[in-house]
């Protein structure tokens, strides 16, 4: 096994700092994790370390309790793998604890449940999703579910097979939802948080979108009756009302990221809702921009404005805690941005500039 190791950058630590990780999607020198410290009263972010040893690592996610860390490992080889840290103490150091294979390729999305006990993987390029027991000092244990998606849809070079793109774990613990790309489904199971074991829904085993969407990622609004889907090759937004007792999608709307005038290629990422689930934004690489909506009381949304994203190809996006401060990962621009939102109008303002970090591909908070 390689050697993992922490290249430390000789900067204080406030014990009480907010922490911001992000994942460098490089290999060689250029991959990492970067770790800063984040400036609440200003949005400021100030670099502290690299955690490197960790390969191409397009994707990362939190425990609840923040105490461990989950990466992609070697996205695009032949071998994906899914890594597992410690983080120790208040300075953000990672030591890694194992790996497990992520039964696909191109895996490109991890998620921690409510709980803390089961950790989901989406892979891309073989269009299927697994899922790992947590064990309790944070390592993985081996795969116990696995599911192959299967078809296609309208578009003939982006949908000739199944494309899983995200892995999302419902708010009760009890639903995980993937969007597949490739075949323009949600697909919906059920989840035994404990024991990290799927199966698929028999209420409703997925939710169909329009033939070319190629829906990417999906978040659960605060309030836990809505769904939220970002379509890739449609450059749209979908919403629906999620049934949590049954596990089921109803569609309600679905609204365009882009300017009715723009006609250049363009392809949508991420998209994330403030914690007071007024306002939602979602990414657009090509235009590169942030499209901003207001949620509506039934739920549908209302655009209220789009604006640069401050690089090129915004990947990723992260809203703090307190709902002050939106951070965006422009990937193939190398850098993060991070905007004020003004609670009331929903309206973005960047500040300070931009923090680069090579191939910028997800942000993660701990505090």
């Amino acid at each position: 096994m390689r050697s993992f190791f922490l290249a430390l950058l000789a900067v204080p630590v406030l014990a009480a700092e907010p922490l911001v990780f992000v994942s460098a999607f490089a290999s060689g020198e250029k991959a990492g994790i970067h770790v800063f410290g984040f400036d609440s009263e200003n949005g400021a972010l100030k670099p502290l370390k690299r955690a490197t040893g960790v390969q191409s690592p397009f994707f990362i996610a939190l425990s609840p309790d923040k105490r461990f860390l989950y990466s992609i490992d070697e996205f695009g080889g032949k071998d994906n793998y899914v890594a597992a840290f410690v983080i120790e103490g208040r300075a953000g150091d990672l030591r890694l604890l194992n790996r497990q294979n992520t039964q696909g390729t191109a895996s490109c999305f991890v998620e921690v449940d409510p709980t803390g006990k089961s950790v989901l993987i989406a892979n891309y390029s073989s269009g299927n999703v697994s899922s790992f027991p947590v064990k309790g000092d944070g390592s993985l244990g081996e795969s116990v579910s696995f599911f192959q998606h299967s078809g296609s849809s309208a578009d003939p070079e982006r949908q000739k097979g199944p494309n899983a793109h995200c892995f999302v774990i419902s708010p009760d613990a009890k639903h995980a939802l993937a969007c597949d790309l490739g075949i323009d489904k949600v697909m919906i199971y059920t989840l035994d948080a404990a024991s990290a074991k799927l199966a698929p829904n028999a209420a409703q085993p997925f939710a169909k979108l329009t033939p070319g969407s190629g829906p990417r990622h999906l978040t659960f609004h605060p309030n836990g009756r809505l769904v939220y889907v970002i379509n890739e090759l449609a450059n749209t937004i979908t919403a629906f009302d999620w049934n949590a007792a049954e596990g089921t999608l109803k569609e309600k709307q679905t609204i365009a990221t882009l300017p009715k005038d723009f006609a250049g290629k363009s392809y949508t990422a991420d998209l994330k809702i403030t914690p007071d689930g007024r306002h939602l934004y979602g990414t657009n690489r090509g235009h590169d921009s942030l499209a901003s909506y207001r949620i509506d009381d039934d739920g549908t949304l209302t655009l209220l404005a789009i604006q640069p994203s401050g690089g090129k190809g915004p990947q990723n996006l992260l809203i703090t805690p307190d709902g002050r401060w939106l951070l965006c990962a422009n990937m193939p621009g190398g850098n993060v941005v991070v905007f004020q939102i003004d609670a009331k109008s929903g309206g973005i303002t960047p500040k300070g500039q931009p923090v680069g970090v090579p191939m910028a591909s997800c942000i993660r908070w701990m505090e």
